[in-house]
């Protein structure tokens, strides 16, 4: 039987936790707007901004030869803008709290080492990525922004959340082998896994995608943003065309546990929580496609992709203990 001081020290790491995952969200959110407003370069170095711990807010606080200094470091034709280096500044910040975070998730996890070691593993191990997704993001900048790396780093990521997700979850399975599922048919855990590899298929042929915009991005240099679509590669077209066959698969998934899960649980709630998120990810697709490459819409779209297979991922977990604790019932 766990003390009252143990159980505080448990709900006090599944909040750490979950904090932490949505702060990771934060943070691809983030750099999807870094990366939506060429704010990349806005910091030419790393872990200072300019050779400042805290980056100027005027040209006339850099060297009058900056220029020179940073095209003898390999890049070329920097210049200063305010707005995008605080943008990717803020970035910065947003990662570095995220760093608090994670060490004090793995921190407080020391809890289950009485009860379940995998957890405090899990944790520390989530700990240790964070700080390799650090010196990632600083061989991001050193490459000057390489396509291929920024998606290195956003698909680390990805798997962080997921690991985050499996850790924070698996400290609850007795409270979710408790779940009743009812008579929900096998085959709808089977369809949730191909609906995971369908997600990171769309996410991968994204990737793809977001590289091609990178490289229009810059040949217009920024701006004429309705012209963009002309130049989008075939594949854009194949993700288009997979987001309805994503959402069709998706919506049979919600149906089906609508009909066998009851109302109120967190099986349903996230349920509903998935279909909106694809839903908004299709209507932010859409408008890129349809209203010009507007800004807001990239970040957004990003977002929800690497959101939607966060919540599949938590589902099928769930899904996966629930069944346990149905057939340890029988």
């Amino acid at each position: 039987m766990t003390s009252l001081l143990d159980n505080q020290a448990i709900i006090r790491f599944r909040r750490l936790g979950t904090l932490t995952i949505f702060s990771v969200y934060l943070v691809i959110l983030a750099g999807g707007i870094v990366r939506a407003s060429g704010a990349g370069m806005g910091c030419p170095d790393w872990p200072t901004c300019f050779g400042q711990w805290i980056p100027p807010t005027d040209e006339a606080q850099l060297p009058a030869n900056y220029h020179e200094i940073y095209a003898q470091r390999g890049y070329e034709n920097t210049q200063f803008n305010p707005v995008k280096t605080w943008t990717e500044y803020t970035n910065r910040l947003v990662g570095v709290t995220i760093g608090l975070l994670i060490f004090l998730t793995a921190w407080s996890s020391r809890i289950f080492l009485k009860t379940d070691k995998t957890i405090f593993y899990l944790a520390l191990s989530s700990f240790f990525l964070v700080g390799f997704q650090g010196w990632l993001g600083s061989t991001v900048v050193a490459s000057n922004l390489k396509p291929i790396m920024i998606t290195l780093h956003m698909l680390l990521a990805l798997g962080i959340v997921a690991l985050l997700i499996y850790t924070i979850t698996r400290s609850q399975r007795d409270f979710i082998r408790q779940l009743d599922i009812g008579t929900l048919p096998t085959t709808v855990k089977t369809v949730l896994q191909v609906a995971m590899v369908m997600t990171l298929v769309q996410v991968a042929m994204g990737t793809q995608i977001r590289e091609a915009v990178d490289f229009i991005a810059h040949e217009h240099s920024y701006i004429d943003r309705q012209y963009w679509r002309d130049d989008f590669p075939l594949i854009f077209y194949v993700h288009r065309s997979f987001s309805s066959l994503i959402l069709f698969t998706n919506l049979w998934i919600v149906w089906k546990l609508r009909q066998q899960v009851a109302q109120g649980t967190v099986l349903l709630r996230t349920a509903y929580a998935l279909a909106t998120l694809i839903i908004t990810a299709i209507l932010a697709g859409v408008s890129l496609d349809r209203l010009g490459m507007p800004a807001i819409a990239q970040p957004v779209h990003l977002l929800m992709a690497n959101m939607i297979f966060g919540f599949q991922f938590f589902l099928f977990i769930c899904l996966n203990y629930a069944q346990q604790g149905k057939a340890g019932s029988v």
